[in-house]
């Protein structure tokens, strides 16, 4: 059986552009740390074991199929579990919800792997992962395509629960540090 691949094999970078070298990781860095991002926890399980990370890599990709995309450094215990798993929950925090952003980010000393758990109400949906009572928005997700990206994994999934938001301020990430989105003024 010959498996789809969505990728566009009949096009082709700019070949005048190829050659050209790319930026410094570090001026690469430097110009991302301007760039807001809207903070979220990555939950799934490692069997049942429940493992989980804070991310800002999130985007949605269609809203027709629901599609999003997450990005996971291939060297924290998560990526494996989604790999093993196909399954992952996404936990929009809210501004309120920074400890919380803090603990799974590894930032709170003595606190790491199912500990995290510790912290927050959880529940599950359809996969098992588990789903943050309380945050902004979850998106329990089928992972089905994985895309090797350098240092990370680029998850794909399909949304298959999406509770009513919550509502409420969002959390953000940037200049290095956690922020409230402030209301844009009329």
């Amino acid at each position: 059986m010959t498996k789809h691949i969505n990728q566009r094999l009949d096009w082709e970078t700019n070949a005048d552009l190829q050659g050209l070298p790319v930026v410094s990781a570090d001026l690469h860095r430097g110009g991302m740390r301007h760039f807001a991002a809207g903070v979220s926890l990555i939950t799934s399980r490692d069997g049942e074991t429940p493992v989980g990370l804070t991310a800002t890599a999130v985007c949605s990709v269609t809203v027709d199929p629901p599609r999003m995309v997450v990005l996971v450094n291939k060297k924290v215990a998560a990526a494996d579990a989604i790999l093993a798993s196909g399954a992952l929950c996404i936990n929009v925090l809210a501004a309120e919800q920074e400890p919380l952003a803090r603990v799974f980010a590894g930032m709170v000393e003595g606190v790491f792997g199912p500990a995290r758990f510790e912290h927050g109400r959880w529940r599950t949906h359809i996969t098992g992962a588990p789903a943050l009572e309380g945050a902004l928005a979850t998106f329990d997700c089928r992972v089905v395509k994985v895309f090797d990206e350098s240092t990370h994994h680029a998850f794909l999934c399909e949304v298959l629960a999406a509770p009513e938001p919550a509502g409420g301020e969002p959390l953000i990430y940037v200049n290095g540090g956690f922020h409230r989105a402030s209301p844009l003024e009329s």
